[in-house]
């Protein structure tokens, strides 16, 4: 019977039915022919999946990720970037890469950074003389990051479906997310030395570095307080995602003086969309995870892999490769939600620690974000870049490589992502 759910799951995904749909319908038809449990659970799963205070930090994130935009907080940080490594050569790319870690430290959101560092960043750097494609390229890439480095919306995501600490895995995402974004800036300032592309000399801005930091104080401010308050047990992290948009709110309305009432209501309607597909697709997951549940998915799983895999080595790599190409045709959100009740008890029977796989597992799905088919990431960086896939998806090979690599050091050293964590608990 799980056999008939994937195949239809995996057939409705085919016909571009979206991904909301396929996840509800898969599991109503699971329900219906599988169980002898009425129809109407399906309700009621959906309306207990979105049941959860945890999950009120998501639209919050979202909302703080547009308000920074919109109140002119996104320029100021890519300022800030510029002015430390914008004089040399690759320096741009690196400013996009720490620009991309810093907003991701408010937003959460991945594509959130792709659309607002993108439109300032892409253009800036074709005008200095990075072929458009490479542009998008370094864009796409560095928005990953907006999935690792905390708040993460996939990190809370598993929270909520494993039971596993949201605090501790915002801790144990600083590791990988500082590897992948320092090593995207030594990979960039080789890569456009090499290529000898990027003609920064004239955006040199270490001079000014004083009075732009100052500028861009209110705007760096942000992700300490945040991070600083869940970190030292001042708020959780869902009323860290409150603080965010509080704090967005003052500094784009009475610092920077951008944060107009059309503006505001044009970022809260943005928002609002956003949030209803996000919650749309948790809501339709949990009757698809109920499901599988109910019918001892799991139980069958872990016994199979047991059986399966001799060692946490071979279980771990051949967990990567399924991930990684499940997240090229499955957002990460409803592939966590579905996944990670199933797979988080596997891995912590072979010595895995739940809040390591936790990383492991959205990190391969942030793999998808910028990988054809589906690559929400790499369509968004195409559409801001005005570029197309074809011209694109070359161009982004190399970084893809090095995020591979990251990717690796991650699985195999659990000390990158636990060690602050077992450090502060």
């Amino acid at each position: 019977m799980t056999a008939i759910i994937v195949i239809t799951l995996i057939f409705l995904i085919i016909l571009g039915i979206p991904i909301a749909v396929c996840l509800g319908l898969a599991g109503i038809i699971g329900i219906e022919f599988f169980t002898k449990l009425p129809l109407l659970i399906a309700t009621q799963r959906m309306v207990a999946g979105m049941d959860s205070f945890i999950l009120v930090a998501v639209p919050l994130f979202i909302l703080a990720g547009n308000l920074m935009t919109a109140g002119g907080i996104s320029k100021r940080l890519v300022g800030f970037a510029i002015s430390m490594v914008g004089g040399i050569r690759g320096g741009l790319a690196c400013s996009c890469v720490i620009t991309c870690m810093i907003f991701a430290a408010v937003s959460g959101s991945s594509v959130a950074t792709t659309y607002a560092i993108g439109a300032i960043l892409i253009p800036a750097m074709v005008q200095h003389g990075y072929p458009r494609p490479t542009a998008a390229a370094i864009q796409a890439s560095s928005s990953e990051l907006g999935v690792l480095i905390p708040p993460s919306i996939p990190l809370i995501l598993y929270g909520v479906a494993t039971d596993t600490s949201i605090g501790q895995l915002f801790i144990a995402g600083i590791g990988p997310g500082l590897l992948i974004g320092s090593a995207l800036i030594i990979f960039l300032i080789i890569y456009c030395h090499l290529k000898g592309i990027g003609n920064e000399s004239e955006i040199s801005d270490r001079q000014k570095l004083g009075p732009v930091f100052l500028y861009a104080l209110p705007a760096l401010f942000m992700p300490v307080i945040v991070l600083g308050g869940i970190y030292m047990g001042i708020f959780t992290p869902t009323e860290a995602s409150a603080v965010a948009v509080f704090s967005a709110l003052i500094i784009g309305k009475f610092v920077y003086k951008e944060l107009t009432l059309k503006v505001f209501l044009s970022a809260l309607r943005s928002s609002t969309v956003s949030t209803s597909v996000v919650m749309l697709i948790i809501s339709a997951a949990s009757v698809l995870s109920f499901f599988f549940t109910r019918i001892g998915l799991s139980r069958e799983v872990s016994e199979w892999a047991t059986v399966a895999f001799d060692n946490k080595v071979s279980f771990l790599i051949t967990v990567n490769i399924f991930l990684f190409l499940l997240g090229t045709i499955i957002d990460p959100g409803p592939a966590i939600l579905v996944l990670a009740p199933v797979l988080a008890p596997i891995a912590v029977s072979f010595g895995v620690d739940p809040v390591h796989f936790g990383l492991i597992m959205v990190l391969n799905l942030a793999l998808g974000m910028i990988t054809p088919p589906i690559g929400v990431n790499l369509f968004a960086a195409c559409q801001v870049g005005n570029v197309s896939l074809e011209r694109m998806v070359p161009a982004l090979l190399p970084f893809f490589v090095v995020i591979i690599f990251c990717l690796m050091l991650v699985t195999f050293l659990p000390i990158i992502s636990i060690g602050l964590r077992d450090l502060l608990y």
